[in-house]
Formats: structure tokens, C-alpha cells, sequence
């Protein structure tokens, strides 16, 4: 609640900058910090909104939660390779942030760590990441690419929420799960790859997805909550099973999109595969 301070210069002996320690210092702009500082605290800089750049130094390992939340004056960021952790919410709200740069280090994604970053328009995922946690960009409406690297195994609940901008994402074959809402009112997407890998679509998954005009659902996805594709007003839906699976909703399908099961080698029998839907129509896949 200093809010005088305008700038901030931190000792070389300093090893860690604590949980609120400089919350709410409104009109603080620049500070330096020294290669000593290993650890950033819970909320050290929450709220200073006229914190226009900062720079991590390659001593830091941790970025607690929300330490940069609120920061709305930020527009870039670069998170060195030391820092294994980015702590839930650590960047929630930063309006202004438009460019996020995330070290090779970087082992875990707190949730809604980006949550209603409206400015942010792309961002690397380093390799070693292995899931997209609840929340993590929900509600960044600029975002139009993201790149998922093959060492994520899961997308979380709402990962992508309110992207409205996202036109395509590749979801690679590590993945196994995409959690509720993952891509819910994701409104410019208009394709999405589903690999084998993925076992698992969880409710409201795609829910609002109105440009969506086809999507393939490997038969390894054994399970499909409620109403995954409402509100998909352009979907048509392959699905490589022959028939809906026990595991899946009653409700997975409740815009009653077209869908389209498979069939292997009919009616011809020439090696195409084709799908029926439930009036028995034919298309080809």
C-alpha cells in the first residue's frame, strides 16, 4: 500500500522478495532485481498497476501465485530457463500484457496462470510442461495460436475458455484428456485435430464453438460428457466407432449435430471408409 512509490532498487544480498511485498503500490514503475533473488513471493507485486516492465533474473526458480496479478500496465515478459514453476494466477488480468516469452525450465503452469490476459495474442509452451491446468488462458481474447508441445498429457477444466480470437489449435498424440468447457465459446475455431491418444472429452468441452464445421473422434474416446459440442451450429461429426460407445453422455450430442458413424469397405468394397448416419445416409471419410 505504498502507493508513492515509483521505483525500486533491491540489494545484492537479497534472496527472496516475500509474499505481498509490494502489494498495491500503485504507482510503482520500474524495479531492479539483483541475481541473488532465487524466489518471488504469493502476491509480491499483485496489483501494481503502473508496473510497466520487469526483469526476472536467471537466479529465480519460482514464481509464486499471484505475483504479477492485476499488473495492468505489463506488456512483456520473459520467464528465464532457471524458473521451474509459474504459481496459479500469476499473471491474472494483466490487460496490457501482449508478449509472454516462457523458459525451457518451466515444468508447471499454475492454473488461471493467464486468465484475462485480453492483450496476449501468442505464447510458446516449453517441452517441458505436461499439462494445460484449469483455467490457464481463459478469457484471453486475443489469443490466436498456441503451440501444445508433446510433452502435455492433459488440457484442463476451462483451459481455453472465452478465446474467441483462436482459429486452430494442434492437440498432440501425448495428450489423453480434454477437460469440461476446455474450448467452451471458443467462437473463430474452426478445426481441431483430436489425436488417438485421447480417451476423454469432458463436458461443455466445445460448447459455442460456432465455426466448428467438422471434428473427427478417434475410437479411443471412450468417454464424452454432456453436451461437449452444444451450441456448434456448423459441426458435422465423424466419429470412428460404429455405433455410440456405453461411456459417452446421452447428452454429448445435444444441438443434435450431424454424426456420422464409421463403416469399413461399404457398400462397394473397395477399401474406402465410409460413415452412416442414423437415417443410414452415406458420406465418405
Amino acid at each position: 500500500d505504498c502507493t508513492g512509490l515509483e521505483s525500486v532498487t533491491i540489494g545484492d544480498g537479497v534472496t527472496s522478495i516475500g509474499n505481498w511485498a509490494f502489494r498495491d503500490c500503485a504507482s510503482l514503475t520500474s524495479i531492479v532485481i539483483p541475481n541473488s533473488v532465487t524466489r518471488i513471493g504469493s502476491s509480491a507485486f499483485e496489483d501494481c498497476t503502473s508496473l510497466t516492465s520487469i526483469e526476472i533474473p536467471n537466479s529465480v526458480k519460482s514464481i509464486g501465485s499471484s505475483t504479477f496479478s492485476g499488473c495492468t500496465s505489463l506488456t512483456s515478459i520473459v520467464i528465464p530457463n532457471s524458473v521451474t514453476k509459474i504459481g496459479v494466477s500469476a499473471f491474472e488480468d494483466c490487460t496490457g500484457l501482449e508478449s509472454v516469452t516462457i523458459g525451457d525450465g518451466v515444468t508447471s503452469i499454475g492454473d488461471s496462470a493467464f486468465w484475462g490476459c485480453t492483450s496476449l495474442t501468442s505464447i510458446e509452451i516449453p517441452n517441458n510442461v505436461t499439462n494445460i491446468g484449469s483455467s490457464t488462458f481463459y478469457g484471453c481474447t486475443s489469443l490466436q495460436s498456441i503451440e501444445i508441445p508433446n510433452s502435455v498429457t492433459s488440457i484442463g477444466y476451462s483451459a481455453f475458455r472465452g478465446c474467441t480470437s483462436l482459429t486452430s489449435i494442434e492437440i498432440p498424440n501425448s495428450v489423453t484428456s480434454i477437460g469440461g468447457c476446455a474450448f467452451y465459446g471458443c467462437e473463430s475455431l474452426t478445426s481441431i485435430e483430436i489425436p488417438n491418444s485421447v480417451t476423454s472429452i469432458g463436458e461443455y468441452a466445445f460448447n459455442g464453438c460456432t465455426s466448428l464445421t467438422s471434428i473427427e473422434i478417434p475410437n479411443s474416446v471412450t468417454e464424452i460428457g454432456s453436451d461437449a459440442f452444444s451450441g456448434c451450429t456448423s459441426l458435422t461429426i465423424y466419429a470412428e466407432a460404429e455405433s455410440q460407445p456405453s461411456a459417452w453422455s446421452s447428452t454429448w450430442n445435444s444441438s443434435s449435430c450431424p454424426v456420422y458413424w464409421y463403416r469399413e469397405n461399404e457398400p462397394t468394397g473397395t477399401g474406402n471408409y465410409w460413415h452412416y448416419d442414423e437415417n443410414g445416409n452415406v458420406a465418405i471419410w
